[in-house]
């Protein structure tokens, strides 16, 4: 008897398995979408047909501005900054000046001093930003 009680069970699955009748399908979309940017009082162009014209209205005076994705510039991400760009720019000019320590350049050597001082006087502060004697 239990058996006869599983039959129709299984044969409500089997049902469940047979293909649906079709739905009715919505209607495919139309050929062409055209997108446009309209400025002041401009009429929007009618569609021909099938297509489907969308407008977008933007003032008269953005008319002949760059658009504002390429008008606004990138952040920059990181990099020194202007001052030490600077730095660098003055040291890498001063090794042909005078007072420059350096073998090139009139009155290259005349700068020596001033550089060991200069580093001294550096290296004290650095010593006495971490607190070291």
């Amino acid at each position: 008897m239990p058996r006869l009680g599983a039959f129709p069970l299984f044969a409500l699955s089997l049902v469940a398995l047979l293909p649906a009748p079709v739905m009715a399908q919505p209607a495919p979309p139309p050929e062409r979408t055209i997108n446009l940017l309209v400025y002041g009082d401009d009429p929007c162009p009618q569609g021909k047909g099938d297509e489907i014209v969308v407008c977008a209205r933007r003032p008269e005076s953005e008319r002949y501005r760059i658009p504002k994705k390429l008008r606004e510039k990138p952040e920059p991400a990181g990099g020194p900054g202007w001052g030490s760009q600077v730095a660098t720019m003055e040291a890498t000019q001063r090794q042909n000046l005078p007072n420059s320590c350096s073998v090139n350049g009139a009155g290259g050597f005349t700068g020596c001093t001033a550089q060991m001082l200069s580093q001294w006087f550096a290296e004290r502060r650095m010593q006495e930003s971490t607190g070291t004697p």
